[in-house]
């Protein structure tokens, strides 16, 4: 398959000799900042290749007191850049100083937009933790013609939303075309395991969607489009499954549930079809769901969590029960899983893919540390790197791309070697 990049590992790209950092992690004092700084550290300090040697980073926020504080945690001294999404001028000067913006400031929907402004304006690629597709999908509107004039890559969507759903994807195509000689035009993802807690900023952006889309009836059209990143002005209309309550799954002998992050992943995964130049086919279907156990223990596992999961994005839609909910019950943002829990975290999800021609091909993708923070901070470091190191500009320009289409085999590689994921071809 076509990924339309090329690996230029032995050099960063030309850009480089006129800012001085390969990558600036902004956000850095976040709580998946933070993790996402120590394993940076760690990482290139070990690097023996051009997978990681000789970048210089930065670590950027608004707070110079928390920001000294991490340095002296760190163990390489990295430099300090002070930025403020409110201060339109000090984002320009950080944006026009690296080559790649690492943002872990969410919810994006609320503190975004200044930093893709400044990246689309200045060239700078950018690579984030999003899981608001109408926030993606805001800023494509606004942004996608200056980012490509001048050359920033902005990918969004680099951590377990949604890099999982889009490579275990474009991994298991790839196998397919090898083994039958064409794509799937239907692939099921299943969450057979997941251990690892959820962060107060993870629930303050699901807040912010819900609290979007309960006081704006256009927003509740966009969340329900499953071809809502496809920007083409002639986007598929296939109809797609969507398991949005619970369902037995006959052929595996297991209940289905919903999984919470399908309704960013799938999004995700139908414009990588999209910028592929639909390679999966312009019929193809992709449905998510949770693997629950057989029997009644499953089937009620099933209905709990369909119920929980709507009753929570009931009550987050109306102002007075989201409010009662974010001071008293949900986890405060800065809050999130421990390093033991972050340790001993993991995920299996497996994809079950069909030709048209009925030939079946079963892969499964797991990470080895907890999926929201261990494993997300991996993954988007190596995005962040594979856009410095491997992808030039002029294989892919500017633009908003997604981590399949702009990254593919460059990025499956990186995230085997270096960020403990793992894709295989299974037998079941």
């Amino acid at each position: 398959m076509d990924t339309n990049t090329e690996t230029s590992n032995n050099t960063l790209q030309s850009s480089s000799e006129s800012r001085p950092y390969a990558v600036v992690l902004y956000g850095a004092t976040s709580f998946v900042g933070k993790i996402t700084a120590h394993y940076l550290t760690e990482f290139l300090s070990n690097a023996k290749d051009a997978n990681g040697a000789n970048v210089t980073w930065a670590i950027a926020g608004r707070d110079e007191e928390k920001l000294n504080e991490l340095q002296s945690e760190l163990t390489s001294k990295v430099d300090i850049i002070i930025a403020n999404s409110n201060d339109s001028t000090s984002l320009d000067e950080m944006t026009k100083q690296t080559q790649v913006i690492i943002s872990t400031v969410g919810p994006y929907l609320k503190y975004g937009e200044p930093l893709i402004k400044s990246c689309s304006t200045n060239g700078t690629d950018y690579v984030d933790l999003t899981g608001e597709a109408i926030f993606i999908k805001d800023m494509m509107d606004k942004y996608q013609d200056a980012a490509k004039q001048s050359g920033a890559r902005i990918v969004n969507s680099c951590g377990f939303d949604s890099i999982p759903s889009d490579l275990g994807v474009y991994f298991t195509q790839i196998k397919a075309e090898e083994k039958f000689g064409e794509a799937c035009d239907v692939i099921h993802m299943r969450v057979k395991a997941a251990k690892g807690g959820l962060s107060g900023g993870t629930i303050a952006s699901m807040a912010t969607i819900f609290e979007e889309v309960g006081k704006d009836k256009s927003r509740r059209k966009q969340v329900a489009n499953p071809y809502l990143l496809n920007d083409d002005t002639d986007a598929p209309n296939v109809r797609q499954d969507n398991v949005s309550k619970p369902e037995y799954d006959s052929e595996h002998k297991r209940w289905l549930a919903p999984f919470v992050m399908a309704s960013i992943n799938t999004r995700i995964v139908h414009r990588s079809n999209q910028l592929l130049g639909y390679e999966y086919g312009r019929g193809f279907k992709y449905d998510e769901a949770m693997w629950m156990k057989d029997g009644v223990q499953g089937q009620l596992s099933s209905y709990a969590l369909s119920a929980g999961l709507f009753g929570f994005a009931t009550a987050m839609m109306i102002t007075p029960s989201r409010e009662l909910l974010s001071k008293h019950v949900l986890p405060k943002s800065g809050s999130g899983p421990s390093k033991e829990e972050q340790k001993n975290g993991y995920f299996d999800i497996r994809l079950f893919g069909q030709t048209t021609k009925k030939d079946t091909i079963n892969t499964k993708v797991t990470g080895d540390k907890d999926p929201g923070y261990g494993s997300t901070s991996r993954m988007l470091a190596q995005a962040a790197l594979c856009l410095a190191q491997d992808v030039s500009k002029e294989t892919v320009g500017g633009g908003f791309w997604t981590p399949a289409s702009a990254m593919g085999d460059q990025l499956l590689t990186r995230l085997e070697e270096h960020a403990g994921l793992s894709f295989e071809v299974v037998d079941h």
